[in-house]
């Protein structure tokens, strides 16, 4: 099986076209009711605690916190490796607010469960890597 049409995969790109579109009832919808997100592993601003964010309603908080308030969010990935019932992407997320451009570069690792509904979204980025990315948004 090719990533391309890897379930995994599959479940990463529409991840992905929900955050773009900014439907947050159609990204929720695509996780498992147990699933995990840990965005970025370990502690961060967004996750002080660094145990992630597990089931829905924890998932729905990470979204209103760490996606919504950016004015649009890229998926900007190079390369790809799936095997089991995950995918790892390599490359880069983009995001875009207040005039500013940031970029995180890391590993995206997305499970997934025999339904093809996301088990865990683990991504693996420094946080003061990605700070030292942002600059004036000329776009």
């Amino acid at each position: 099986m090719t990533t391309a049409t890897h379930p995994a995969s599959t479940a990463c790109h529409a991840l992905h076209a929900a955050v773009r579109a900014r439907d947050k009832d159609a990204w929720l919808a695509l996780f498992a009711v147990d699933a995990l997100v840990e965005d970025p592993v370990g502690p961060s601003a967004f996750d002080p605690e660094g145990k992630g964010h597990r089931g829905r309603d924890a998932i729905s908080a990470f979204w209103d916190k760490a996606i919504a308030p950016n004015e649009s969010i890229e998926f900007l990935f190079e390369d790809s490796f799936a095997c089991g019932n995950e995918v790892a992407f390599t490359g880069k997320v983009r995001s875009r607010n207040d005039g500013q451009v940031i970029d995180a570069e890391g590993v995206f690792v997305y499970g997934v469960d025999e339904d093809g509904k996301i088990l865990a979204l683990r991504a693996f980025w420094e946080t003061e890597r990605t700070m030292r990315t942002m600059r004036a948004d000329h776009s």
